[in-house]
């Protein structure tokens, strides 16, 4: 079983900054939870496979946005490169690709990490 704190160390989140907003372990446990229940990885892989960049776009900003409320730094550092590169892209580029990559590497450590801590 790990901590909430340690969720967050092995993750790269922003422990002390989540805490400070959201109170206390028990609410950030909570909020973690819906994090995994959230589609917009989902919609995100969903769209590139059928090369639709708009929605991947709004995907990948959904991403990043709850990410950054709940202080997934890695996370949202990695999908934000990534809504960067769709932004106002009609089509996949190589780089968007390759950030991809880095976001679902970082996705799944994530959800791994906050099952741990939610499954104990």
């Amino acid at each position: 079983m790990i901590t909430v704190k340690e969720c967050y160390a092995q993750i790269g989140g922003d422990y002390e900054d989540v805490l400070r907003r959201l109170s206390d372990e028990a609410r950030i446990k909570r909020f973690l939870a819906k994090f995994l229940q959230d589609s917009s990885y989902a919609d995100l892989l969903l769209n590139t496979e059928q090369g639709n960049a708009p929605e991947a776009f709004r995907a990948a900003h959904s991403l990043k946005g709850i990410c950054l409320n709940l202080g997934l730094s890695a996370l949202a550092q990695s999908s934000s490169q990534l809504t960067e590169a769709l932004r106002g892209c009609g089509e996949f580029s190589g780089t968007a690709r390759e950030l991809l990559e880095r976001v679902t590497a970082d996705y799944e450590k994530t959800v791994r990490y906050i099952k741990l801590l939610i499954e104990g």
